[in-house]
């Protein structure tokens, strides 16, 4: 369990360069997403969901929740690591789904890249399933970063 409980509060617009930063510590950027982009998004659709964690003044936790009307959907889970193992992770997910639950949100799905088996593990843990689908993606915009 964590040490100490994480203080969690919406995105804020002075928060981007240490969330991107804290991405691309825990290796969720790749050069197909520009994180930048994905930020601006975020704050035109439900910007509420996209949560981050302070332990003290340090940013050190982010999730990006989103509800289309029929599912939830999670992204930009990351722990700093230096802080990884010790349950804030965890404290991010019940943040996000309570706020999921709030506006009626029955399903939550989430994406997870191939091989990675520790993450997969983590979810398992936190009730996710494999639901036997395979996900596809089509671009609709160039997004290099």
């Amino acid at each position: 369990m964590a040490e100490k409980q994480l203080f969690i509060r919406p995105f804020q617009t002075e928060d981007e360069a240490v969330v991107v930063s804290l991405w691309q510590h825990c290796e969720l950027t790749v050069p197909w997403n520009n994180p930048y982009k994905d930020i601006a998004r975020k704050q035109k659709v439900q910007p509420e969901l996209f949560l981050v964690g302070m332990l003290d003044s340090l940013l050190i936790a982010t999730v990006m929740g989103g509800y289309d009307g029929h599912r939830g959907w999670i992204n930009y889970l990351a722990v700093h690591p230096d802080f990884q193992g010790l349950g804030y992770a965890q404290q991010m997910m019940v943040n996000v789904e309570s706020e999921l639950r709030k506006i009626g949100c029955p399903k939550i799905n989430l994406q997870i890249r191939s091989g990675n088996d520790k993450v997969m593990t983590f979810y398992q843990k936190l009730g996710f399933t494999d639901d036997r689908a395979l996900s596809m993606g089509k671009r609709l915009e160039e997004d290099h970063s």
